[in-house]
């Protein structure tokens, strides 16, 4: 399949780990020129452009900076003249240590209110930034990386959840107000626990459990993760906007 992507400028927020990392290479095999942001791991995001080829650039960006999406914005269109697809998939985790494990409740103001403030108005003011370029040119794609648990839920995941449902929210909204300029799609992406090269941890203490939930009897890995963002941030993706889907194996 064509995925109508050669020569197409991507932005994949968060690539140089997890799950953002194979959509960086999904993109990249496809003939699009990705922007692979960091926040931490600039020698992360570097070896993955080398790795993967092609046209890339490197650059930093950080949710809970109010310049950040602006900077970035005016980077890409000068690198390459134009935005056409955003996938914002950088996460600001929440509460950790000494805050884990604590009632709801108990968690500091300061910590689930940068939780709640980096995951949504880190992805709002981005979108917000790239969108007038999909406009003009009448052509783009949104694809948010959200969270099962923003609709299953988790102990422990209040915070994070609510933050994942807003972007629910906007996208669904925001479908409505792009498509009427053009080829503009807006959706979300809800993994469930997912193998990455940097989980492995979580996934041996946790994965029999999400194992057992899904039909397939078994964890996705992040390239699969990455493919269905791949389609719905392609030109192959002709008419889903609006949409929140799982891609979890079927739990």
């Amino acid at each position: 399949m064509d995925m109508g992507l050669t020569g197409r400028t991507v932005i994949v927020t968060g690539a140089s780990g997890g799950i953002g990392r194979e959509i960086a290479r999904g993109f990249a095999a496809e003939g699009a020129d990705v922007v692979l942001t960091y926040h931490h791991s600039q020698e992360g995001a570097e070896r993955l452009a080398k790795e993967i080829g092609g046209r890339s650039l490197v650059a930093p960006y950080e949710l809970d900076d109010d310049e950040a999406a602006r900077t970035l914005a005016e980077t890409v269109i000068e690198w390459s003249g134009r935005i056409d697809v955003l996938v914002n998939n950088a996460v600001h985790w929440g509460a950790t240590e000494p805050d884990a494990g604590l009632a709801f409740e108990a968690v500091s103001d300061e910590r689930w209110q940068k939780t709640i403030r980096a995951n949504v108005e880190g992805a709002l003011r981005l979108s917000r930034a790239v969108v007038p370029s999909m406009r003009k040119r009448g052509w783009g794609r949104l694809v948010h990386i959200s969270s099962g648990i923003a609709v299953d839920g988790m102990a422990g995941g209040e915070y994070y959840g609510a933050a994942k449902a807003a972007l629910h929210g906007f996208s669904r909204s925001a479908a409505f107000g792009l498509g009427k300029d053009g080829d503009i799609l807006s959706n979300v992406v809800m993994p469930g626990l997912t193998r990455t090269e940097t989980n492995g941890a979580i996934v041996e203490q946790a994965g029999g459990h999400y194992s057992a939930l899904a039909p397939i009897g078994r964890l996705l890995d992040a390239a699969e993760v990455a493919g269905a963002v791949v389609y719905l941030g392609s030109a192959a993706n002709t008419g889903i906007t609006g949409q929140a889907i799982k891609v979890t194996g079927g739990a």
